[in-house]
């Protein structure tokens, strides 16, 4: 893989986490099956919002939520009474990148629906790290990052959720369904992969728009961004996707473009073990959902994790990139649905 595959052979050589503990590089560490998420000694953090010695709340719908030594911006939207349904978001891609109309088909469905911007991203705390990225030495793991996760649960006062990943945050989703499964009512991995790096690699073309740097001007800003949803998006669907990708470019750089934490979040990505392992012990009701057209995350790697997962329901959909294109979104809420409603003898959770 372009720029990962150089970041996994960094890795292999003994790293410093952001508390200067070696990395572990047991056998256990590599398969990524652990008894619970490490959870790091916070680095410095920088918060998101601030007007001189002031920190403040931002202008549109959520609240700050304290976890894991930084905050997460974060919505809780829907039914409130309902079954608590956690999304987290991709690498660099903020909670508005799920769309406000599967937001409110899941709430019309009787869920209690979060999403929130992971660390380095959004409106969350940017991490202020020392560590250079580009150096393969991740600043962060994906574990502390499933730790932030759990700790948003705590602040909500939810003991359980269904838990829906998408790209990063399926990875995310996966390492919190390892390490804490009597937190998850439910699992849904969607375009994302196990970390076994013979699976769910990207086309060069992906992987060079990835990795190129963002123009500081916003107009060249948000093209770039626009062009990384057009290379890596649904190709069915591209003239039907134009205008909305467009629009997503633009509310990503308005609302809080951050490149560097988009560096330090892919370090972690390329530093990230092998979950097969700790998704073959899983036994939650799971879905995985992946497009034959994604170009970042090969649809080798949706399969390679329904087949690590027993039991688990499969969609591969011929018209899907590494996107959730519009004409899509039936099939996507039935699934998170279907596969949610598995776990009605058992209820998901209690909110405070």
């Amino acid at each position: 893989m372009v720029g990962i595959a150089d970041a996994r052979q960094a890795r292999n050589h003994t790293a410093c986490g952001p508390t200067g503990r070696k990395t572990p590089t047991s056998d256990q560490q590599r398969t990524g099956h652990r008894n619970q998420a490490r959870v790091t000694t916070p680095v410095h953090v920088s918060p998101s919002q601030r007007k001189g010695n002031v920190v403040t709340t931002p202008d549109e719908p959520g609240d700050y939520a304290p976890t894991n030594g930084i905050r997460l911006w974060y919505r809780d939207e829907g039914d409130p009474s309902g079954d608590p349904l956690l999304l987290i978001m991709g690498l660099n891609s903020q909670l508005i990148l799920w769309p406000d109309e599967i937001i409110a088909a899941l709430g019309e469905r009787g869920y209690r629906v979060i999403r929130f911007d992971n660390r380095d991203s959004g409106l969350s705390d940017k991490i202020a790290a020392t560590i250079d990225p580009d150096l393969g030495k991740p600043v962060y793991h994906l574990v502390d990052m499933a730790a932030d996760t759990v700790g948003l649960l705590d602040h909500l006062g939810i003991d359980r959720a269904h838990v829906v990943g998408a790209s990063m945050g399926g990875m995310i989703a996966q390492l919190v369904a390892i390490h804490h499964a009597e937190r998850v009512a439910s699992l849904c991995s969607i375009m994302s992969t196990t970390g076994d790096p013979r699976v769910g690699q990207p086309t060069f073309e992906a992987a060079l728009a990835l990795l190129a740097p963002t123009p500081p001007e916003r107009d060249k800003a948000i093209a770039h961004i626009a062009n990384i949803y057009r290379i890596i998006g649904s190709k069915t669907h591209a003239d039907t996707e134009r205008d909305r990708r467009r629009q997503m470019a633009e509310a990503s750089y308005d609302r809080g473009l951050h490149p560097a934490g988009a560096k330090r979040q892919f370090a972690a990505i390329a530093a990230a073990v092998n979950r097969t392992r700790g998704l073959q012990q899983l036994t939650i009701p799971t879905a995985v959902i992946h497009g034959v057209e994604d170009s970042l995350i090969n649809v080798s790697g949706g399969r390679a994790t329904h087949d690590a997962i027993r039991d688990s329901t499969y969609l591969e959909l011929r018209d899907m990139g590494h996107d959730l294109p519009q004409p899509l979104w039936p099939q996507l809420i039935d699934t998170i649905d279907a596969n949610a409603r598995k776990t009605v003898d058992t209820p998901a959770a209690t909110g405070a």
